[in-house]
């Protein structure tokens, strides 16, 4: 006997709940619940006082980056032309490109080594960098010599 097929993902009803049960795990749970969230999702960033206003894009990785908030880390300058912090844990990059071109004001994920990079100026591509959405308003805070300090949330209105 055959046996039937989840007619959304081509594989039987028990391999999507367990794909399902193993992406909710892999998320700590978190991730499950943002996917019904709507996305773009418009957060702040409270850097040594200042506010810094961004928007989050609708993928994988910004889902799972709007997991861990509320989040606070230390942002160091790295190559002039950005702003980096180790998250505490990799994020899922399912979806993403091999790589973007980043833009003044990005907020992107650089997968490899596992950090959240704020480019304040153009920069040619780079393989395993996952955008994850941009700054709005703010961008002289970030411009500032650092080590920074930043609380990251979500606006809620």
């Amino acid at each position: 006997m055959k046996k039937p097929i989840y007619p959304f993902t081509r594989c039987t009803w028990p391999q999507a709940l367990l794909s399902s049960l193993l992406l909710s795990l892999s998320l700590g749970g978190a991730g499950m619940a943002l996917a019904a969230e709507e996305l773009p999702m418009k957060i702040h960033l409270d850097v040594d006082g200042q506010r810094v206003t961004a928007t989050l894009d609708d993928s994988a990785a910004a889902r799972d980056f709007a997991a861990l908030l509320p989040l606070s880390l230390t942002l160091e300058d790295y190559a002039v032309i950005e702003r980096i912090a180790y998250l505490p844990r990799k994020l899922v990059t399912t979806g993403a490109p091999a790589g973007v071109t980043p833009k003044a004001g990005d907020l992107n994920y650089y997968a490899p080594w596992g950090n959240l990079a704020i480019f304040l100026g153009a920069n040619p591509y780079a393989r395993g960098l996952v955008r994850l959405g941009k700054v709005d308003t703010g961008l002289a805070a970030l411009q500032r010599p650092g080590p920074l300090q930043v609380r990251i949330e979500r606006i809620t209105d």
